[in-house]
């Protein structure tokens, strides 16, 4: 998700420490490890936790050297022209689990923008409360140079995490998945499908549309907002450890670097200008995948066994929070 936009504001950028760049790292849950195996048909090949205790830091090095240019944000990428629009028709909603150590636990997954949203530019341009402010309802997102666009890539991961969470359990539910509705929802709207599902966690999948060689990955925690119709001072913490066992997982499972141009290299970035997380009464944070305009970035993004990765990183991170509640 480039930013400048909807739920995106340009993220102020900050000054790079010296040093090594660590990132919070949650162990592996046991039993999470479920591979390759699971969901390696769902939305094709695309393109192309720990113990339950303590948080463990471990050091990552970014692929790039720090700039000075910050991440435009999500809602407000630029898009590229659209290569195919998917064809995915899976229930919003997971069935009731029946066993699974994740059994009675729910998880909202919010696949960011829609591939709809190309074909209702007016509608995802109206402006929405977000507490703070007035942003758009939603963006295009971006995509790769080829055209792979962030909604596509969004789609898939989020279904592909969903399976993984179901094996063990939980049930999940979607914002949308594609044709229910076919453009947005709102950010808005999103936030309060989490909350209208009383989610135990939320998290919503993007990717980045910054610089080429810019390039790594981010997780975005709620910043602590009292403003009209936002409050997230309720879940500040609890959507914290929930982002930082994210960002621990997702390094270790994929490999790929934390983001060396925002976060000084840790991988967490705090906003209060997101509707998505200013609205939530859930713990929720927001992941870039990584950066669709870098040309590695993108070669991983494209890649159907990557994503299968990204998703288990991401499974592994929201498993080992469910396990510590």
């Amino acid at each position: 998700m480039s930013y400048v936009g909807p739920d995106f504001d340009p993220p102020q950028p900050r000054r790079p420490r010296r040093g090594p760049l660590t990132v919070a790292l949650a162990a592996l849950v046991p039993g999470a490890l479920l591979g390759w195996l699971v969901y390696d048909t769902v939305g094709g090949s695309g393109g192309g936790g720990g113990s339950d205790g303590a948080t463990v830091r471990a050091a990552t090095s970014a692929a790039a050297s720090p700039t000075s240019s910050a991440s435009a944000s999500d809602d407000a990428k630029q898009p590229g022209t659209p290569s195919q629009t998917p064809t995915l028709a899976h229930p919003t909603t997971s069935a009731p689990a029946v066993s699974g150590p994740l059994k009675g636990k729910v998880v909202v997954i919010d696949p960011g923008h829609n591939p709809g949203n190309f074909q209702h530019t007016a509608e995802i341009n109206r402006k929405v409360n977000i507490g703070t402010n007035w942003k758009e309802c939603d963006t295009t997102g971006t995509s790769t140079n080829a055209g792979y666009t962030e909604a596509q890539f969004t789609l898939d991961v989020s279904h592909r995490l969903k399976a993984l969470l179901e094996r063990q359990g939980a049930t999940v539910k979607l914002t949308h998945d594609n044709r229910s509705p076919s453009w947005g929802p709102c950010v808005d709207g999103r936030a309060r499908i989490g909350n209208d599902a009383h989610a135990d966690a939320a998290i919503s999948i993007h990717a980045d549309g910054s610089a080429a060689g810019n390039r790594g990955f981010h997780v975005i925690l709620p910043g602590a907002v009292h403003s009209g119709a936002a409050d997230t001072r309720p879940i500040v913490a609890r959507s914290a450890s929930l982002g930082e066992r994210v960002a621990g997982n997702f390094v270790r499972v994929t490999g790929e670097p934390a983001s060396n141009y925002i976060g000084d290299g840790t991988g967490l970035v705090t906003r209060k200008d997101l509707g998505g997380l200013n609205l939530s009464t859930v713990p929720k944070v927001f992941i870039e995948c990584g950066n669709m305009r870098d040309s590695k970035d993108a070669a991983l993004l494209t890649s159907g066994a990557w994503r299968q990765k990204a998703a288990q990183g991401i499974s592994e991170g929201i498993v080992s929070f469910l396990r510590s509640s």
